[in-house]
């Protein structure tokens, strides 16, 4: 778990890895605090053959093996081409105020004299030359500029609640509701999902993204995508091969008697596996463009799992570090903004070389944004955040303008004003996206507007 200042961050991240253990009982969450949505699912793993993956499957507990093989096969073969949502969290909070800075505002210079984005510095972003695009963020200036990149300056919700545990909660469950206990993308998939297929909610990660928590139907998580191999016991590499690939071909062999039959059908299923699981071993291989780390690791393995045909509709991600910038904001926020922009870009320029671009749109969301008042070295928690949609068939363009730091612009604890409501973000995203009426998914969904998401 990635070191932060914030108690209530890493006591958050604590409590939610707690609950996330299937059948292990509830956590000590202390008053007040909501029960993470998905809590409690029973979680069963098995490896894939049809999927090529070692999944960790909640939600199942009445189906066995080979219906959930089967459930996958059916899918893979019946939506080739579905529509697919890829669900992005950058944990802690990010500062908005320093990703797309207003860096002329002489409010801004004096609420952040350490801490603000200088004039002149980072890319200008197109729509509003008042804000600057932060140094680091050229791969979401980038992809702006190129049309790709829905921008939402001020998203969030009124009255905001600053713990993380709690503010999470809400942008998980699509609800201001702490005894939200499903996730509102998981309530997506118990309307259209079906109840064999674990891959049409997919983590990427280890635990259960809650957003994906579904009462009714199977989702899965998948650690590593590209780390599994076989090993056979005391045969040792240059051996291994050749005789992995001889079993191979003999599985394939006709045979009369029922013993062998038997033996060479298992056989030809270890080989058929070991080729599926070929793409994502060790020795699976990044185009150039992915910067280090897991982050970009994990959405090259997608990009590849989209590409193999794996019957994939919402997918979670979370970006690589902490976005909680109480302390040593400059250097922390510079070192993870970067990581996240530049992944996001070769993410999109993988598709776009896989000819998968059309097919994909990427949320990326955090739980709120910062304080505009530095507090020295860093931010505290805000209201506020800003929020992205990228793809080919994302608007491209400013959702909600820049809300303004004037004292009489900022809400009554003096921190950035939401004009983007994140209920009507999801309402727009299942509609204009999903193709699927957002009532009865999102709470009040008549009542919370729509915003222009998808061209």
């Amino acid at each position: 778990m990635p070191t932060c200042s914030c108690n209530d961050w890493s006591r958050s991240r604590l409590l939610r890895s707690a609950a996330a253990q299937a059948g292990q009982g509830l956590p000590a969450i202390e008053a007040g605090m909501p029960i993470p949505a998905g809590t409690g699912l029973t979680r069963r793993s098995f490896v894939s053959r049809t999927a090529g993956l070692a999944l960790a499957v909640y939600g199942a507990a009445g189906l066995g093996p080979k219906a959930l093989e089967e459930g996958i096969a059916a899918a893979q073969a019946a939506e080739p081409s579905q529509r697919v949502l890829v669900s992005i969290y950058l944990s802690g909070g990010a500062d908005s105020l320093s990703i797309l800075a207003p860096t002329e505002d002489t409010r801004y210079q004096q609420l952040r004299p350490n801490l603000r984005v200088q004039p002149g510095q980072g890319t200008p972003f197109s729509e509003d030359p008042s804000l600057r695009w932060h140094p680091s963020a050229g791969g979401l200036a980038s992809l702006h500029n190129q049309g790709k990149l829905t921008v939402m300056p001020a998203v969030g919700y009124s009255d905001a609640n600053q713990s993380h545990f709690t503010s999470r909660h809400f942008w998980e469950v699509g609800d201001t509701n702490p005894g939200g206990r499903w996730g509102w993308l998981g309530r997506f998939l118990d309307r259209t999902g079906n109840a064999t297929n674990p891959l049409q909610g997919l983590t990427i990660g280890w635990d259960l993204n809650p957003t994906l928590a579904a009462q009714n139907v199977p989702v899965a998580t998948v650690s590593r995508p590209d780390d599994y191999e076989f090993v056979s016991p005391d045969v040792w590499n240059t051996v291994s091969e050749p005789m992995m690939d001889t079993f191979g071909e003999l599985g394939n062999l006709a045979t009369s008697d029922p013993g062998l039959a038997y033996a060479r059908g298992a056989v030809a299923a270890t080989g058929r596996l070991r080729d599926q699981l070929a793409p994502f071993q060790n020795g699976f291989t990044l185009p150039g463009d992915y910067p280090a780390g897991d982050f970009g690791r994990r959405l090259g393995a997608l990009a590849a799992m989209l590409s193999a045909g794996l019957p994939l509709r919402i997918v979670a991600v979370e970006a690589d570090g902490s976005y909680d910038t109480h302390s040593n904001q400059a250097a922390d926020l510079a070192e993870r903004l970067g990581n996240a922009s530049a992944a996001l870009l070769a993410f999109q320029s993988d598709l776009e070389r896989r000819g998968l671009s059309d097919r994909v749109l990427v949320h990326v969301w955090s739980e709120f944004g910062r304080r505009p008042a530095e507090n020295g070295s860093g931010t505290d928690h805000g209201a506020a955040g800003i929020g992205f949609v990228m793809g080919e068939h994302a608007t491209g363009q400013m959702v909600g303008e820049f809300p303004g730091l004037a004292s009489s612009q900022l809400d009554e604890d003096e921190n950035l004003r939401a004009n983007v409501d994140f209920r009507a973000v999801y309402s727009s995203l299942l509609e204009q996206w999903l193709a699927v009426g957002a009532d009865g998914i999102i709470p009040r969904a008549s009542t919370v507007g729509r915003v222009p998401l998808v061209a």
